[in-house]
């Protein structure tokens, strides 16, 4: 198995249909997966450290996936972000896209879009030359 499919991947996502369908997507891709409803949850877990990529949904309430993003850079954690939506904003996806985000995606996810996505975000977690 390669190295990059045993990385883990976070997902914060508040819809729990929505959550546990990622959950089993990623893991049907080879990554481990753990899920968390809330960006509080998921900052309060011992997984933030190990975190290979986070798939996180845009409106949640408490803290955005965007906030949640922002905040883990501001924190010092360089952890490649995907958020998912189900209500596109291009606004937010320039934002986001300029803010360092890897991929912006709308719900229903593509699967292999999603598969392109977090290859690309382990990738660019695992460089040490990949700038902040």
């Amino acid at each position: 198995m390669p190295k990059q499919k045993q990385k883990l991947i976070a997902i914060v996502e508040d819809n729990q249909p929505f959550r546990e369908s990622m959950q089993k997507l990623i893991a049907l891709l080879g990554y481990t997966a753990e899920s968390f409803p809330s960006a509080a949850s998921f900052l309060a877990s011992p997984f933030v450290a190990k975190t290979a990529c986070l798939v996180a949904d845009v409106n949640m309430p408490g803290m955005t996936g965007p906030e949640l993003h922002r905040h883990l850079r501001d924190a010092g954690y360089k952890i490649p972000t995907i958020l998912v939506t189900a209500y596109p904003d291009d606004v937010v996806r320039d934002r986001a896209l300029k803010d360092g985000v890897v991929c912006y995606l709308s719900k229903p996810v593509d699967d292999d879009h999603l598969e392109r996505c977090l290859g690309s975000a382990v990738r660019s977690g695992e460089s040490p030359e990949q700038a902040s």
